[in-house]
C-alpha cells in the first residue's frame, strides 16, 4: 500500500536547493487564500517590493514568475529576443550554453564568447565581439555559474554592452543575496534568479527584473511573444501595480508566503550583513578544506563565497564520497557537471544553510570520509 512521504532532515551543501528555514517551511503550512483575493493582492505588492530591494532596484517590473529559474531565463530571452537579431553570449560553463539554446529558439543568431570553466567571462573578448558584430542588440552572461563557482565582473560586462547599444540579460541565479547585485547601478536590463539557492526559499519560483529599457523594447515588438505563460505583457495584467488584477494564472500561493517570509528574513538581517556572512563562512571553509590537503578549483579572486569548488584528489571515487556523506551524514554536496563531472565537489553555502554549524559539519564528514 502506498504511504505518506516523509523526508529525512538532510543538510543540504550542494549546489541548491539549500536548506530552508523552519520559518519559510511554517509559512507553507498557512491557509491557502485565492490568488485574486484582496489579501493576496497586498502580499503580492509587498513580495515585489522586497524582490526590489534585493535586486537593488527601482524596475517597476519587478516580480516572482510562478515557475523555477529555468523559466525566468527562458522569460528573459522570450520577451526581449525577436526573430533575426544578433545576440552575444557568454560561456564559461553549463549556463551559458543554455543562454545560447534560448537564443536559437528565439529564431536569432548567438555569438558566443567562450572562456575556460574555472574562469571568468574575458571582458576583452566581448569588446571585441561588440567590433566585430555591430549588429548585436544583446547581452547575455552568467554573474554566478553554478557549474564552476565562478563570480564574473557584471558591472564592466554591463558597461561595454551600454557603449554599444546593447541590452543586457544576467543570469543572477546563484549570485542573488549571497554576493553584491546592483541591478540599476550596473546597468542590467534583465536579472532573473531563482528561490531555491541563496534566499534558502523552496524551489519553483523565479525572481525576476525588467528595466524600463527592456520593456519598452517588449512593447514595440513586431512579433508575438512565443510562450503565452510567460509573456511579460500578459503577466503584468496580475502582477499589474493597481489594485485590479486580470487573471492569467493560478499563482501558488502557498509557496508565496514561503517566499515573502524568506525575503523578509534577508531585509531583517540586511543584504550587506548577508554578503559578509557568506564571504566569512566561506573563508573558513576554504581554510578547513586547505588544511585537510584539498586544493580549490577556482583562484581566489573570482570565487564564489556561496559556491565552493573543490577538485578531486586523484584515486578518489566522486560518487561513492557522495554517496558515503548522504548516507552516514545525511550531508548533500555537489557533483562536477559538464566537462567537471568527476573532476570537482562543489560545496554550497547558500542562505540559510552558511553558518559555522554547517562547515564545520562538512569538514567533519568530508575528513571522515576520506580517511577510510
Amino acid at each position: 500500500m502506498t504511504k505518506s512521504f516523509y523526508p529525512p532532515v538532510r543538510t543540504l551543501m550542494g549546489p541548491g536547493p539549500s536548506d530552508v528555514s523552519p520559518r519559510v517551511l511554517g509559512a507553507l503550512a498557512r491557509p491557502t487564500i485565492g490568488h485574486l483575493d484582496p489579501l493576496f493582492v497586498d502580499l503580492m505588492d509587498d513580495v515585489k517590493r522586497l524582490l526590489q530591494y534585493v535586486f537593488q532596484t527601482d524596475n517597476a517590473l519587478t516580480i516572482p514568475i510562478s515557475a523555477p529559474g529555468s523559466a525566468g531565463m527562458e522569460a528573459a530571452f522570450v520577451n526581449l529576443v525577436s526573430p533575426g537579431d544578433t545576440v552575444i553570449v557568454c560561456q564559461n560553463g553549463v549556463f551559458g550554453g543554455r543562454m545560447k539554446e534560448n537564443v536559437e529558439r528565439c529564431g536569432a543568431t548567438a555569438v558566443m564568447v567562450q572562456d575556460r570553466w574555472g574562469d571568468p567571462v574575458d571582458p576583452n573578448k566581448v569588446s571585441e565581439a561588440f567590433k566585430a558584430h555591430p549588429e548585436a542588440n544583446l547581452l547575455a552572461f552568467v554573474h554566478a555559474e553554478t557549474s564552476t563557482g565562478v563570480r564574473s565582473d557584471a558591472q564592466t560586462l554591463s558597461q561595454i554592452a551600454k557603449q554599444h547599444g546593447a541590452l543586457v540579460i544576467a543570469d543572477t541565479v546563484t549570485a542573488l543575496t549571497g554576493i553584491d547585485l546592483q541591478v540599476d547601478n550596473w546597468g542590467i536590463d534583465v536579472a532573473y534568479s531563482g528561490t531555491q539557492k541563496c534566499l534558502s526559499c523552496v524551489p519553483g519560483i523565479a525572481p525576476i527584473t525588467f528595466s524600463p529599457a527592456a520593456v519598452a523594447r517588449i512593447e514595440s515588438r513586431a512579433t508575438k511573444v512565443q510562450s503565452w505563460f510567460l509573456d511579460m505583457q500578459l503577466v503584468m495584467g496580475y502582477w499589474g501595480g493597481n489594485s485590479k488584477r486580470a487573471y492569467h494564472h493560478t499563482a501558488p500561493v502557498n509557496a508565496m508566503y514561503a517566499l515573502h517570509e524568506a525575503l523578509l528574513m534577508v531585509e531583517e538581517e540586511g543584504l550587506e550583513q548577508a554578503f559578509a556572512r557568506h564571504q566569512r563562512h566561506h573563508n573558513s571553509l576554504v581554510a578547513g578544506l586547505e588544511a585537510m590537503g584539498l586544493a580549490m578549483a577556482v583562484a581566489p579572486e573570482y570565487r564564489l563565497p556561496q559556491l565552493n569548488s573543490v577538485l578531486i584528489p586523484e584515486g578518489v571515487d566522486d560518487a561513492q564520497v557522495r554517496k558515503q556523506l548522504l548516507e552516514a551524514f545525511n550531508l548533500e554536496i555537489g557533483a562536477g557537471l559538464g566537462e567537471l563531472a568527476g573532476k570537482q565537489w562543489r560545496i554550497g553555502l547558500m542562505g540559510y544553510a552558511c553558518n559555522d554549524v554547517n562547515v564545520t559539519r562538512c569538514l567533519t564528514a568530508l575528513g571522515a570520509v576520506l580517511g577510510r
